[in-house]
């Protein structure tokens, strides 16, 4: 069923409660929120609540395709190499080498993103957790991608995926990175996140640090479970 949201509070009320069905029948230790700044942080404050769990963010940056920057052709995460969709550059017919420069504002771009957000806040230990990554929708999936490869690398004990709206290629192709995933619509004529939304206002860093702000005490002081 095709779901249309009124913003990403709606979409991340909505998530939550599938999201927490999804955890009541399986063993999530310890569970954290990871969101994707802009845009994924109002949808997974909704996701934290409704799991009664701690959220944090994960700065992620998308490489638009030349003259085209809404379009996705690869992400980086962290101080990891760029991931690319190999699909998109043959299409376009550019290799990674001429993205250089794009790659390097956008690296530039994470760092001042994480500083902002973090205000020199270590980032949660996720090993043996359960990370729920949300984001606002899935278009290409780069970003997501990208994200989940860097979380996996923190040995979480499960990594879920939770978006509202995603492209129905970029969810089948996600499913292969995470250990379950949850996405309330894949719409036939996809065509773009923002269109399944009525109000998709861009998210400024003020919202961002409101959210963090009315979150991030419990975060910072919940216990992390070892196996």
């Amino acid at each position: 069923m095709d779901v249309r949201f009124e913003d990403r509070r709606d979409a991340g009320r909505l998530l939550g409660e599938s999201v927490r069905e999804r955890a009541a029948g399986q063993d999530w230790p310890d569970p954290v929120v990871i969101a994707l700044p802009r845009g994924g942080v109002p949808v997974g404050a909704q996701v934290a609540r409704a799991l009664d769990a701690p959220l944090d963010v994960l700065v992620v940056r998308k490489i638009g395709a030349p003259g085209r920057p809404e379009v996705g052709i690869g992400a980086i995460a962290g101080e990891a190499p760029p991931l690319f969709d190999g699909r998109a550059l043959r299409m376009l017919g550019i290799t990674p080498d001429e993205l250089g420069a794009d790659v390097a504002r956008e690296r530039t771009e994470l760092h001042r993103r994480e500083a902002l957000y973090r205000r020199g806040a270590p980032a949660p230990d996720l090993r043996g957790r359960a990370v729920v990554l949300v984001d606002d929708g899935l278009a290409t999936g780069v970003t997501a991608r990208a994200a989940a490869r860097l979380l996996r690398e923190e040995e979480p004990e499960r990594l879920v995926l939770a978006v509202p709206v995603g492209d129905r290629r970029a969810v089948a192709e996600l499913r292969t990175e995470v250990d379950d995933l949850v996405c309330l619509s894949q719409p036939a004529d996809f065509r773009a996140v923002g269109l399944w939304y009525e109000d998709f206002e861009q998210v400024g860093d003020e919202e961002v640090l409101g959210v963090l702000a009315g979150l991030a005490v419990p975060a910072r002081l919940r216990p992390t479970r070892h196996r």
